[in-house]
C-alpha cells in the first residue's frame, strides 16, 4: 500500500509521466497552473522538458512540433486557453499528430470566476475546431481518474494519432485526496505504430483494415512531410474531390467506429429501479451519494457515471438505459450533455438537473429531481 495526500492536478502530472511523456509546454492559468508545476519538477530529472511559452498559442504549437519529432507532449489550460488553442488542435486533428490536453474547467464564459469550478466547456471541446471532424474527451471523477485517465488519454492519442482531452474541473483538480497509488489499475503503455524503414515511406498511407498511419519523426533520415493543408496519402496539398472524401472519411471512422474500444464507465445497479441517473465528473460523486442514499432508504435508483464523453459512446447508453422509463442527467452547466442524450434516447422521459453558479451540485438537489426530495 502507498497512500498519498495528492491533488488532481498533480495525479494529472504523475499519470503523464508514467505514461512516457517527456514534453510539456504550457501557460499559467488558475486553476491548470499546478499542472505545469508539477512537471517543471518531474520532467528534467527524467530527461524531459518542461516549458513556458509566450502565451497558449505558442504553447501548444511547441506541443505540436515536439509530437512530430516523435515525444509524447502534454499542454493544460483552462476555458480561455482552450479557446486560444482552436487552430492548433484543428492542426493536430488534419496532421494527426498525437497531444494530449488538460482543460481544468472553471465558471466562464469568458474570463469567468478563475477559482470557480464548471464544466461549461463540454460542447467546445467537441466542436471547437475547424471542420467539425472527431476528438476524443475523457472526464476525471476524482484524484485516482485524473492519473488512469491521462495515462489513457496518452494511450489513445498515441494509438489513434489525434489529439486527445481530459476534461478536469477545478473542483478535482484542486482537491486534495488521498490515492493508493499501488492500488490503481493501470493500463500498459502503447507507443505509436512506426513506419518500416526498409519500405519506401508513405506519411498518410494506410493499407487493409488500418485506419490509422504509421509514423516516422521529422528529423529522420527520411523525407516526413506535415501540413495543415487538406492533402492525400503523400502529404501534399490535394484539391481532388475522392481523395479528399476518403481522407476525411478516414479521420471520421478511426474514431466513431472505434469508441467501443475506449468507452470508459462506471455504474451503479439498484433492483426495481425505474430511474437510471446519467452524470459525469464531479457531479457524479453527488450523484453517487444520492442514488446510495435513496436505496437504503427504499427508494432505488440506478446510476451510469460516464468518462468517455467523445465521442458518444452511443451503445453503452443505450444498453444501460434500456431497462428503465425514466433518465435523469446531472452535470454543471445549463444543459450541454444532455443534448447528446436526448439524441441518443429520443423515446425516454429525461428530466435535467443543471446549475453554471460556481457551486457544485449537491446530492440533496439529485434526490429532489428523482423522487421530490
Amino acid at each position: 500500500m502507498s497512500l498519498t495526500l495528492m491533488e488532481g492536478n498533480e495525479a494529472i502530472g504523475r499519470g503523464a509521466l508514467a505514461a512516457g511523456c517527456r514534453f510539456f509546454a504550457g501557460y499559467p492559468i488558475t486553476p491548470a497552473t499546478t499542472i505545469y508545476n508539477t512537471m517543471l519538477e518531474l520532467l528534467p530529472p527524467a530527461g524531459g522538458i518542461c516549458m513556458q511559452g509566450e502565451d497558449e498559442i505558442a504553447s501548444i504549437g511547441f506541443c505540436l512540433g515536439a509530437s512530430m519529432a516523435g515525444l509524447k507532449v502534454l499542454t493544460a489550460t483552462s476555458g480561455p486557453g482552450i479557446s486560444l488553442y482552436s487552430e492548433q488542435i484543428s492542426f493536430a486533428i488534419g496532421s494527426e499528430i498525437p497531444l494530449v490536453i488538460i482543460d481544468v474547467q472553471r465558471l466562464g464564459p469568458s474570463t469567468g470566476s478563475a477559482t470557480r469550478g464548471a464544466d461549461g466547456d463540454i460542447q467546445f471541446l467537441r466542436w471547437g475546431s475547424s471542420g467539425g471532424l472527431p476528438v476524443i474527451v475523457l472526464a476525471p471523477v476524482d484524484v485516482a481518474d485524473c492519473y488512469v485517465l491521462t495515462m489513457q488519454a496518452f494511450n489513445l492519442a498515441e494509438q489513434y494519432r489525434c489529439p486527445v482531452f481530459v476534461a478536469a474541473n477545478k473542483e478535482i483538480s484542486m482537491t486534495r485526496e488521498t490515492i493508493d497509488l499501488d492500488a490503481l489499475d493501470l493500463p500498459p503503455v502503447i507507443e505509436r505504430r512506426r513506419a518500416d524503414t526498409s519500405r519506401p515511406f508513405v506519411p498518410f498511407a494506410v493499407s487493409g483494415d488500418q485506419r490509422v498511419p504509421d509514423f516516422l519523426p521529422i528529423g529522420s533520415r527520411r523525407i516526413v512531410r506535415q501540413t495543415s493543408s487538406t492533402h492525400g496519402e503523400n502529404g501534399y496539398i490535394t484539391t481532388d474531390a475522392e481523395e479528399i472524401a476518403r481522407f476525411q472519411q478516414r479521420l471520421d471512422a478511426k474514431l466513431n467506429q472505434a469508441v467501443s474500444d475506449f468507452t470508459y464507465y462506471d455504474e451503479y445497479v439498484a433492483e426495481g429501479a425505474d430511474t437510471l441517473v446519467i452524470a459525469y465528473g464531479v457531479t457524479s460523486r453527488a450523484a453517487t451519494a444520492a442514488v446510495k442514499s435513496l436505496h437504503q432508504n427504499g427508494h432505488p435508483a440506478s446510476l451510469l457515471i460516464l468518462k468517455t464523453l467523445w465521442p458518444v459512446p452511443g451503445r453503452l447508453i443505450s444498453e444501460k438505459a434500456a431497462p428503465y422509463n425514466r433518465v435523469v442527467v446531472a452535470e454543471m452547466n445549463l444543459g450541454q450533455y444532455v443534448r447528446e442524450i436526448q439524441r441518443v434516447l429520443p423515446e425516454k422521459k429525461i428530466d435535467f438537473l443543471g446549475q453554471m453558479n460556481g457551486e457544485l451540485i449537491k446530492p440533496a438537489q439529485v434526490k429532489e429531481v428523482i423522487y421530490g426530495g
